[in-house]
């Protein structure tokens, strides 16, 4: 995938999947403390009857470490995005098919409520979190992400990518846990259109491929 640069900042963004990426750089990325430390993008991964309680920080990184078989180039797939800024691991995007957000599909409403979908149609894709490491913020990474994931999407078959970001309000402080579905601006700079409202605060948003 090539270089993007953002307005915001002189640098290169580079974005890869994240099979093409190190494991140490995807670690350096999610960090050792804060909320993106705990998840490790597990939040709508876990099964139905598996507790997110039950798996400690470290099982929930080594699931992450095999869903994006980090450092194995020719996997046939991923589970991600990662981005780098001036070479040095700076974001990262969760970009899947839909079906493979289990949780997703059966514990969170946010998606669904009010919409008639086919939640088992495999060719609509999603994008559950985008994450911009500390000291990186604001210099495009998201957005970056959020356009390079429609590529990603669209060059493996996908039909539709959908997002479900909040709506964020000028000086408005949104913890990391609402915060990293990502804002609906990005989504919008990346071509995705509102189609749905289910809470105040949360849209559905999507790009027909």
């Amino acid at each position: 995938m090539a270089a993007r640069t953002s307005r915001k900042t002189d640098a290169a963004i580079t974005i890869v999947p994240a099979n093409e990426a190190s494991w140490d750089d995807l670690k350096a990325i999610f960090g050792t403390r804060g909320g993106a430390s705990k998840c490790q993008c597990q939040r709508y991964k876990l099964q139905p009857r598996e507790a997110f309680a039950s798996f400690p920080a470290a099982v929930r990184a080594e699931r992450l470490r095999q869903q994006t078989r980090c450092g194995h180039r020719n996997a046939r797939a991923t589970s991600g995005l990662v981005a780098y800024l001036g070479g040095e691991p700076a974001g990262w995007c969760a970009v899947e098919p839909r079906t493979a957000y289990a949780g997703l599909l059966r514990v969170y409403r946010v998606p669904w409520e009010g919409r008639a979908e086919d939640k088992t149609d495999e060719s609509v894709w999603a994008v559950t979190c985008v994450l911009t490491r500390a000291g990186y913020r604001r210099r495009g990474i998201s957005r970056a992400l959020a356009r390079a994931a429609v590529e990603f999407a669209r060059g493996r078959g996908a039909r539709a990518l959908e997002a479900y970001p909040m709506i964020m309000q000028s000086g408005q402080d949104i913890p990391w846990g609402e915060l990293h579905v990502g804002s609906r601006s990005i989504f919008a700079d990346a071509g995705f259109a509102e189609v749905h409202r289910p809470t105040p605060r949360r849209v559905v948003m999507r790009i027909d491929l």
